[in-house]
């Protein structure tokens, strides 16, 4: 009896032993662990980039890793802004486009609701290893979609009055200012709660969409951008800042409504679906540079690609086999075809015609023509080499995955 007492004595000691050394390990990683910013910018170039005056931004380059990358297809928000989230390529997350087909109601929906994306997000890791974080958008889609394992999230339709107290009252989406306020609110998150790990920002293409790279518009607006990168660095000297965007914005002059034309043709289809199609109708009116065509009748399936593949600007129709594997896409999620255009034809909804040419203020993405973006590492001190970053996707892939370094 009395070994007995004393081995279970000397067990208990052990495990208090081993659990305070663990809390003590714990506190340790913690203590070590950089605080990190990710910010994507949504719609930026390299062609914005470089014809901008970024005086931080040019600093952080030289001093970090700077590359211009691929993005991933289609060349939309939800789909790169998942995977960077992630750290995963759409056939993982599930996250094809801004909206999709649903196979189990066969009705058009938007990907905003959380459990459509199948994969870990960044915030889900960060929590793991108890790190705090926040994630800033402007955006609402982004915040219902991404949102998991954040602990706390703020966007223009969404923010609270505590917010609104701390930073004012946030400006119309379809403006270049909403981002000077997300930046705003991140700034104070920033300053005033050092218990932050990780920061996620948003922003919002709307000036993209409005303005080209060399607009004086544009460069006032990316000035601007640079001052808060400024600031950032200021407040948070010590902390990682990653840096790249989903795509770039760039002029188209037509549009295809693949329906319409294809009903011309005497080959109706079940649906065309551009994946760019989000609730902010005034950026791009639902056109981009990539459709998923669903077919009403099997049968027409080889028809219907040739018809496709004789409009103008049109590049490829690839099928879903070949679009999944090529982009990494979840078949299930994507159409029977997926069509390509060139760098000035998008695909969507006309009210009237089969095909509309469109003005000369008209920009858009969604093309593989607007799929090279700039990627931006800055002070991270566990970060790998350069030759790691092949797509933006992997920006913050290795974050909250490996041991801290001694």
């Amino acid at each position: 009896m009395y070994s007995f007492k004393k081995n279970s004595k000397n067990i208990f000691i052990y495990l208090i032993c081993m659990l305070l050394g663990q809390m003590a390990l714990q506190a340790q990683v913690k203590k070590q662990r950089q605080r990190v910013i990710v910010i994507m910018m949504d719609g930026f170039g390299d062609e914005y980039y470089r014809n901008s005056s970024m005086p931080t931004l040019n600093k952080m380059a030289k001093q970090g890793i700077y590359k211009v990358v691929p993005s991933l297809m289609p060349a939309v928000t939800m789909v790169n802004n998942a995977a960077i989230v992630t750290g995963q390529t759409p056939d993982i997350n599930g996250i094809t486009g801004n909206v999709f087909l649903n196979p189990s109601t066969g009705g058009e929906e938007y990907m905003e609701d959380e459990r459509l994306l199948l994969g870990k997000t960044i915030f889900e890791r960060a929590q793991r290893e108890g790190v705090k974080s926040v994630l800033f958008s402007c955006k609402t889609k982004t915040v219902l979609l991404l949102k998991k394992g954040a602990g706390e999230a703020v966007s223009r339709e969404t923010v609270t009055p505590k917010w609104t107290a701390r930073i004012g009252t946030p400006p119309d989406i379809y403006s270049r200012e909403i981002n000077y306020w997300i930046m705003d609110a991140a700034l104070y998150s920033l300053k005033n709660d050092p218990e932050i790990g990780l920061t996620y920002i948003h922003t919002t293409d709307y000036p993209m969409h409005t303005w080209a790279s060399e607009s004086v518009e544009s460069k006032e607006h990316l000035q601007k951008i640079d001052e808060y990168l400024a600031k950032f660095i200021q407040v948070a000297p010590d902390a990682a800042i990653l840096i790249t965007a989903d795509h770039t914005v760039t002029h188209k002059t037509k549009c295809w409504d693949l329906e319409k034309t294809m009903t011309s043709h005497g080959l109706p289809l079940k649906a065309a679906i551009s994946p760019e199609k989000d609730r902010y109708f005034k950026h791009h009116l639902g056109f981009g540079g990539a459709a998923y065509v669903y077919l009403n009748n099997k049968k027409d399936s080889v028809k219907v690609k040739h018809a496709i593949e004789g409009l103008a600007g049109v590049t490829e129709v690839l099928s879903k086999k070949d679009a999944a594997a090529r982009f990494h896409l979840m078949p299930e999620r994507i159409g029977d075809y997926m069509v390509l255009g060139d760098s000035v034809t998008v695909f969507g909804h006309l009210e009237k015609l089969a095909s509309e040419e469109l003005p000369s203020t008209y920009r858009s993405h969604g093309s593989l023509y607007d799929a090279k973006v700039p990627l931006f590492i800055y002070n991270a001190k566990n970060a790998p080499p350069a030759g790691y970053f092949t797509s933006n996707y992997k920006l913050a892939s290795w974050l909250y995955k490996t041991p801290i370094k001694k």
